[in-house]
């Protein structure tokens, strides 16, 4: 199984939710045919919004293919998962999704970046980082990059190994 460890793999909504969940590779939380995933793009227009001041900001991403869920969590100032890092990292980390949430609204083209997660069964793109797209012509081109690295990079099936040549006495039992 080939794997993309911390590389962000450009996907459309249709592949990023069509995405299984890897019980074998813990690095990986999903897998795409047999490709392992764990970070994944995607670019399109915020659809939904739902925040809760210093705890997350919930959205979809809709990319004409379908909606992305994803979660910005803004409780790094209180979160335990945070306390083993240095108080100066924690606070830029906390001010960047702060700032992230802000670019955030309904109607805006937004490029994505994050881990795929799985929450109460579901998919979704816990974010850590937001880009607005001011430039119209950016989904199509992100459109096309999908298509491409999907046909280019991710579809390619591993070549397999030669068959094992066995003598005939091997094969009488």
């Amino acid at each position: 199984m080939e794997a993309l460890h911390n590389t962000d793999v450009k996907l459309l909504a249709f592949d990023f939710l069509s995405l299984t969940p890897s019980s074998t590779q813990p690095n990986a939380v999903c897998r795409r045919d047999t490709l392992l995933i764990s970070r994944a793009e995607t670019l399109g227009v915020v659809t939904s919004r739902e925040h809760k001041p210093d705890i997350f900001l919930r959205f979809t991403i809709d990319d004409g293919t379908g909606c992305i869920p994803c979660v910005l969590w803004l409780n790094q100032l209180t979160s335990p998962y945070h306390s083993r890092r240095s108080p100066p990292d924690v606070r830029l980390i906390a001010e960047s999704a702060r700032n992230f949430a802000t670019l955030i609204q309904i109607g805006v083209s937004a490029r994505v970046r994050g881990k795929a997660t799985i929450y109460r069964g579901k998919l979704q793109l816990t974010v850590s980082d937001v880009f607005v797209e001011r430039d119209p012509n950016a989904e199509t081109l992100h459109w096309l990059q999908c298509i491409r690295l999907a046909q280019k990079c991710y579809d390619i099936v591993p070549p397999s190994l030669p068959p094992i040549k066995r003598k005939a006495n091997d094969l009488k039992d």
